[in-house]
């Protein structure tokens, strides 16, 4: 397995992120990462030698498609969108091009 994350990582994560957490917070979230590193250690050991890499999971449906297993994405088309006066007319706060939104970080 890989190098434990310490409590200093998560605060120091915390902080990056402008995130406040509690001591057992902190606790939990170390506990939780560690959890997920384990988990990723595990994935490293399956054998996928036989598995070819793909760029796309798209590229599953394509063979599934010609398989005939019918599995397929939606056509790419040109679709009409809402009406930009509708929508900005139906905003909480707008200035007629763009939603107006509270500001929700402080620093």
């Amino acid at each position: 397995m890989s190098a434990e994350v310490t409590i200093a990582e998560v605060e120091r994560v915390a902080e990056l992120a402008n995130l406040e957490l509690a001591a057992d917070e902190a606790t939990r979230m170390q506990r939780d990462l560690n959890a997920i590193l384990g988990y990723v250690d595990q994935l490293r050991q399956v054998e996928t030698s036989h598995v070819e890499p793909m760029a796309q999971v798209s590229d599953l449906f394509a063979d599934a498609e010609v398989a005939g297993h019918g599995e397929s994405l939606r056509a790419d088309a040109l679709r009409p969108s809402l009406d930009r006066a509708d929508v900005m007319a139906s905003a909480p706060d707008t200035d007629g091009a763009f939603f107006k939104t509270p500001k929700v970080i402080e620093r």
